[in-house]
This record gives structure tokens, sequence and C-alpha cells, in this order.
């Protein structure tokens, strides 16, 4: 049975833990704030691209370009983003697991054959593929202490050179969107070949534009740019659903804590009171020894 002295030092051990889980949840909460930021800012551009890429190739019916043509798959990319750092429930779980399920359904036949390859954005996810022996091709961890744009710009070139060249023929992105502080969807979508957009805005598509130099020109030019604001996003959204998942994780930890502190509190006021309780026996039955005698 533990004594005084343990379950007083298990509550100071308890009490410092619970500082740490508090200070990473402010300081998850203040991040987080700066990456809803960033995802704010960053969608007008993305969704501004898609809408006149949108409208131009409704257009321009009979345009071909190599990062549009759906072709026979012999070789398949994934790009799985997961944080660098854990301590955030399960979020780097939920995406791997992902992945992982349809690696060994979908794309069992890629799998077996050693056709399919692995660009492993975030520490946690490179270290879990790497261990059971998948080929990554692509490894890059650390790299959202210092997010930068030109980060997914250049993964994109390296993605779309392959894609081009015949070295990949589908590449698909697993990744965690950012919903709420205490949601976090799972989402697996093709990023190349660039699936056909959906023409939602009916009053550009009514409109009626000028362009120059070409409707053509302007194609070749965005698609490019429409990757790359692509893959900007999904790091913004994973980055802020890893702090999001994270404020929340620390917010249970912190609410644990708390409740083994009470517990343990309860647990030593009755065993000192036992140990109290006892003393006082023994000085009575002493007392009663000694009249006796």
């Amino acid at each position: 049975m533990a004594t005084l002295r343990d379950i007083k030092r298990r509550i100071v051990g308890v009490k410092s833990t619970q500082q740490i889980t508090k200070a990473m949840k402010m300081v998850a909460a203040a991040r987080l704030r700066r990456a809803q930021e960033n995802i704010i800012n960053a969608r007008p551009y993305s969704r501004k691209i898609s809408e006149v890429l949108s409208h131009l190739l409704n257009i321009e019916k009979n345009f071909s370009h190599p990062l549009l043509t759906e072709r026979k798959v012999e070789n398949v990319a994934f790009v799985v983003v997961t944080s660098d750092r854990g301590l955030c429930g399960s979020f780097n779980m939920n995406v791997i697991r992902t992945a992982e399920d349809l690696i060994h359904d979908d794309y069992k036949t890629y799998y077996d054959e050693g056709k399919l390859e692995l660009y492993c954005v975030g520490k946690k996810g490179l270290d879990y593929f790497k261990k059971r022996n998948y080929n990554v091709a692509g490894a890059h961890p650390g790299i959202f202490s210092r997010l930068k744009f030109e980060f997914a710009s250049g993964l994109i070139k390296e993605l779309t050179h392959k894609f081009i060249n015949g070295q990949i023929d589908r590449v698909v992105v697993v990744y965690n969107e950012f919903r709420s502080i205490i949601q976090q969807k799972t989402v697996a979508e093709q990023l190349l070949p660039i699936t056909p957009f959906a023409e939602e805005n009916h009053e550009v598509k009514a409109a009626e534009y000028i362009y120059e130099p070409d409707k053509s020109g302007i194609i070749n030019s965005l698609l490019p740019k429409h990757l790359n604001s692509q893959m900007w996003k999904v790091l913004l959204e994973s980055y802020a659903a890893e702090l999001g998942a994270r404020m929340t994780a620390m917010d249970m930890a912190t609410e644990n804590a708390k409740e083994l502190i009470r517990s343990l509190q309860i647990t030593y006021n009755k065993e000192r009171q036992a140990t109290i309780t006892r003393e006082i026996i023994e000085i009575v039955s002493g007392a009663n020894a000694l009249k006796e005698g």
C-alpha cells in the first residue's frame, strides 16, 4: 500500500504535468488564431483561380493539357501530411490509417508490385512508414515550424515533373481538413491529374470576358498556380487542424490531471486520517497497559 510520502510525491508530479499541459494548450491556442487567419487569407485566391479555370475550361471544350489528361495508371504517388510532433490525440493516426486503408484496398496491386511511392510531409508519418518498409520517395520533416509557400510550390514542381514525364500517373493527397477547434476531417483527394471543375457560379458563367493574350495561354499559366494554391491550402488546413487537435487534447489532459489530483488528495486525506487514528489507538492502548501494570 502507498505511503503518505508516495501519495504526496505523486500529487506533486501530477500538478507539474498539469502545468505543462495547460501551457501547451495556451501555446496551441495562440498559434491556432494565426493559422486560422492564414487559411482565411488563402481561400479567396484559391477560390478565384478555380472559378476562372472552371469558366475557361467550360468554354474551351476541346482544350487538352498533360495535367488534365487521364491515362492508364501504372504508378501511383501518395502525399501523406501529418504533424512533426505528437500530443495531439488521434490526429496523426487518422491520416495514417486512411492512407494505409487506401493503399491496401484500392491500390493494393500497385503496392505489391512496388509501383506505389510515398511523399511524407511531417515527421510522424515519415517515421511510421519508414519503419514498415514503405517506398518513401520524399521525406519532408520539420516544415511546419517554418511553413512557407515555397515548399508547397517546390513539392508541386517535383510531382508535376514526374507526372508529365510519365514516372507517376496519379497523385493522391491525404490530410486532415480543419473544420473547427474540436473537429477535423480526414480527406483523401486526387491531386493529379486535375479533376474536372464544377461550374458553381452562374454569374461568372454567364458573363462575357475578353481574354488576353488568349484563353489557352491563360489556362496553361493558371494550372500550375492552381496546383500550388491547392497544396498550400492542404498544408495550412493540416497545420490548423493539428493545433486544434493539440489544443483539445491538452485541455482534456489538464482536466484529467485536475480530477486525478482531487482523487489523490482524497486518498491522501483518508490515509492521513487512518494513520492518526492508529497512532491515537496505540497511545491509548499504551496508557491503559501502564495503568493495568
